[in-house]
């Protein structure tokens, strides 16, 4: 029979995928001698179990039960015994942390006879009905799904009774009271007594979190973070110890590193007299961890020297969560912690420095993605003062980053704000896992209570998300939507605030913004070896280095200007993927294509096109210079000829109007007539790309020649220009065999007018279905490939980008039908497997065919890992994002060699 439940000293850390990540690590310590508190693990066998047959698999409760009656054992008393009763916690435990899932329940195994039973035990009233109350309290909320605001709201009450606003002050007498109203809410609101057996309680809250697997917020978080919807979650059952039995007793999370920056040192929070949940909520602000040395020296003492054992053993930040029972220290959490991008890079380098890890594994340990948020800009605090901004708080820098938006103080709010375009702050006294779907629609998150452990500071981090926590002296009012500040100035929901994660400053206002150092030694600006270079700058010379001596794959840009391809270069980009002619035609420039649209005669066209040569080879001219002895691939005009000419309403009613007021409108006619005439209905699918070359005599040809007129005249300047030709939207091979001779046709003439070898390529774009199923027959009159993605995903999918994404994408992921969008991050199983056959087909005909892709996906990090395994020989995006594709060429190649 399967085994569904394992102890704490049967597991491993390896064993995540069976026993979560808090279940594998639970066990892992336990392994290594360290004082956790004995306890048991359902595994993720038995979530996905009951995932799909609504049932717990057979022999699972048998398990419980006998794991239970050993845990008993070891104890020496049983769950929820009258007289001196054990209690347990029940915490969900995936393969990733998941802010998303179900709380922990503290507790279970109180009732009306315990709840006495350990107020004896312990010689302390106070702190066993406080114990109840928190289950009462926990189980509501996450077992039985009533709303958290009804307990919040009978407590603030019983503290307003008391005339206070401290959770200290309440004695026995309210806490007893405070269980006594939560139990009739729970029944309130259930119909149904709280229940009282301990058995029933584990078994509800048990299932409670196989449910939360797929709870709306777990949803959410996992295609946030695009964690696949099929692992399940484990189970973790663990006996209690008590960090609110007096001040001797506390609860703490601790880093190993500041997860914030980076920096060496450990770091954490600690809050005496209270449980785990206390200080992830912020409703008490807490005391720095160093201050416990002050409070409790021997537990501080061993404390440190467990956080050392852990980062030696894990070689990486580990983020751990502890109790402190009567000068007793347990430890009931760790992981490999997360951090923010800054703290990712100099960790990753630090670590290096000390020997626990290679440079190969560093580079595993940042992401593309942590790369762009470092070249995000950043506030100019030099500019503060002039820019009619005011600070208005100070709170702790939990997340470093720029956020500029309106203040919202819900999560429902600022998903709808968001949808509608608006940048928003999420301000809020604390938040908690109904907060998720606002924080992640949110540009940045502030909140009046909790530390850099707190659930908004931790949440914020995983995400990427700017965040300022612990604001203590502003003043949230969620409920009249507003803040104060100390001042007494008043923020009314929609008014424009800017919070800096990096300071931990509060503005009302706008505040402007700079380029972040990152960008600025990308650009050259900043020298790694300088006194201008800090840790971070250093850090990410230094990986950046090694990943481009690793990867296989080259990075190029796309550019379509001079000036574009000199930042791609600076940025590290190894020549042009695609430079797009179509940008070249607008402004003045689309006087020339109206002529040339509405020429009646061939000569007329021909001029039209000759007054267009000498603009397109300034336009290539400065291009190649930039790009002087790298590739430059051009794409021959692809988008539809209408778009170069007046809107057909617009034109309309400007001819309508003249002609009632019998003013001369001739040429606005013939215009409109054309429009008409080239009017398409899905002018995307109609006349453009190759069939333009193929209909209009003479377009491709005279940029081709510019092309070639501007490469003669940058070899005459001592440059050696290396354009490549490319052809768009070819379908079959018969179109590529008439353009690509006529290309030929203009290289041969203008090296016989120059005295010249042109040996230019010629290739192609793939991005129809049945280029990429005709690939072996095109290759023959191609040399080269490159897979135009976003074309290609919009004809496999039958999309049109630009609707879709106004129309119903919402509604697809929300649904999960898509996890992540495929015009964002490659749809592997369709439009990866067509490019696949066309790399196949391609190299199968022209062994030496040079590949690579020059839609926005050759700059998403899991696309660029894609485009690595199917063997392309480059990628081409947007000049920002080439450190970004740099880094991840580089991890695909380490993470293969691996």
């Amino acid at each position: 029979m399967a085994k569904y439940v394992y102890t704490f000293t049967e597991g491993n850390k390896d064993l995540k995928d069976l026993l979560g990540g808090k279940g594998a690590n639970l066990a892992e310590m336990t392994n290594l001698g360290l004082p956790v508190p004995p306890g048991f693990t359902i595994t993720t066998e038995a979530c996905r179990h009951y995932l799909s047959r609504g049932s717990v698999p057979e022999g699972l409760d048998a398990e419980v039960e006998a794991n239970l009656a050993e845990l008993e054992r070891t104890m020496g008393r049983r769950l929820g015994q009258a007289d001196d009763p054990l209690l347990v916690s029940v915490r969900s435990g995936a393969r990733f942390s998941m802010p998303g899932m179900m709380e922990t329940v503290l507790n279970i195994g109180l009732n009306d006879e315990s709840v006495v039973g350990l107020a004896a035990r312990s010689g302390d009233e106070r702190f066993a009905w406080d114990s109840y109350r928190r289950l009462v309290q926990m189980f509501g909320r996450t077992v039985q799904d009533i709303e958290g605001d009804l307990f919040e709201e009978a407590v603030e009450e019983v503290k307003a009774a008391k005339g206070t606003t401290d959770d200290l002050d309440l004695d026995a007498a309210d806490f007893r009271e405070l269980v006594g109203r939560f139990q009739d809410i729970v029944l309130e609101r259930t119909g149904r007594p709280f229940p009282s057996d301990p058995r029933e309680q584990m078994a509800l809250a048990v299932k409670a979190v196989f449910d939360s697997w797929n709870a709306p917020r777990a949803a959410l978080y996992r295609r946030q973070e695009r964690i696949p919807a099929d692992l399940g979650t484990a189970v973790n059952v663990c006996a209690m110890v008590f960090g609110n039995l007096g001040m001797d007793s506390g609860t703490g999370v601790a880093f190993t590193r500041d997860p914030a920056s980076g920096q060496p040192g450990v770091y954490g929070d600690y809050l005496q007299n209270a449980q785990g949940e206390d200080v992830v909520a912020g409703i008490r602000n807490t005391v720095p961890l160093a201050d416990l040395e002050k409070i409790d020296v021997r537990s501080h003492a061993e404390l440190m020297g467990i956080m050392d054992t852990l980062e030696n053993h894990y070689r990486d930040l580990c983020d751990i969560e502890f109790t402190i029972e009567r000068g007793k220290l347990w430890m009931l959490q760790t992981r490999v912690g997360k951090r923010t991008a800054a703290a990712a890079f100099r960790i990753a380098d630090q670590l290096v420095d000390q020997g626990m890890i290679t440079l190969d594994e560093a580079v595993q340990r940042v992401t593309g993605d942590q790369l762009a948020q470092l070249m995000f800009p950043r506030f100019d605090e030099a500019a503060v003062a002039g820019a009619g901004v005011r600070r208005i708080g100070h709170g702790m820098n939990a997340s470093p980053g720029a956020a500029v938006g309106k203040a919202v103080f819900d999560s429902y709010t600022a998903v709808k704000w968001s949808r509608s375009g608006e940048k928003v702050i999420l301000c809020r006294r604390e938040t908690n896992p109904d907060d998720l779907e606002g924080m992640i629609a949110a540009e940045g998150i502030l909140t009046s209570r909790g530390g850099k452990t707190s659930h908004a500071a931790v949440v914020a981090r995983g995400m990427g998300k700017t965040c300022v926590c612990g604001a203590e002296e502003i003043d949230v009012d969620t409920k009249n939507r507003r803040l104060t500040a100390p001042g007494g100035e008043v923020v009314e929901e929609g008014d424009v605030i800017s919070i800096d994660g990096t300071s931990g400053e509060v503005y009302l206002g706008e505040v402007p913004v700079v380029d972040s150092p990152v960008v600025r030694y990308f650009e050259g600006e900043i020298d790694p070896a300088s006194d201008q270079a800090d840790d971070l700058v250093r850090s990410v010379d230094r990986l950046m280095h090694y990943v481009d001596a690793a990867r296989r794959m080259r990075v190029r840009a796309n550019a379509d200007t001079a000036e574009d391809a000199a930042r791609a270069r600076r940025m590290g980009a190894q020549g042009i993927g695609l430079c797009r002619t179509e940008h070249m035609f607008l402004g003045d420039r689309r006087q020339l294509v109206e002529r040339l649209i509405l020429a009646d005669t061939e000569d007329e066209q021909r001029d039209a096109l000759a007054e267009l040569l000498p603009l397109q080879r300034e336009d290539f001219a400065g291009i190649l210079e930039a790009m002087d002895g790298l590739p430059v691939t051009v794409r021959l005009l692809d988008p539809p000829l209408h778009e170069f000419l007046p809107d057909i309403t617009e034109l309309s009613v400007r001819v309508a109007v003249a002609e009632a007021r019998g003013e001369s409108h001739e040429n606005d006619l013939r215009v409109l007539q054309a429009v008409h005439r080239l009017h398409e209905q899905n002018p995307m699918l109609g006349l453009r790309g190759v069939r333009l070359g193929l209909v209009v005599p003479g377009l491709f040809s005279m940029q081709v020649r510019a092309i070639a007129q501007a490469a003669v005249d940058r070899m005459a300047a001592g440059g050696r220009p290396r354009p490549e030709i490319m052809i768009p939207l070819v379908g079959t091979v018969q179109e590529l065999e008439i353009i690509r001779e006529d290309a030929l046709r203009v290289l041969r003439e203008v090296e016989r007018e120059h005295g010249v070898e042109l040996d230019f390529p010629v290739g192609t774009m793939i991005e129809l279905p049945r280029a990429a199923l005709t690939a072996g027959e095109i290759a023959e009159n191609a040399e080269f490939f490159s897979f135009g993605t976003n074309d290609l995903t919009q004809t496999v999918w039958g999309f049109s980008r630009d609707d879709v994404e106004a129309s119903f994408f919402s509604a697809y992921l929300e649904k999960g039908v898509f996890g992540v969008s495929p015009f964002e991050s490659l749809d592997v199983d369709g439009v990866g497997r067509l490019i696949r056959i066309a790399v196949e087909e391609g190299r199968a005909a022209r062994p030496g065919i040079k590949l690579g892709v020059c839609g926005e996906h050759g700059g998403d990090p899991a696309s660029v890992h894609f485009f690595h395994r199917v063997g392309l020989d480059y990628v081409s995006c947007s000049p920002f994002r080439v450190p970004v594709a740099r880094l991840e060429a580089g991890r695909a190649a380490g993470r293969t060699a691996g």
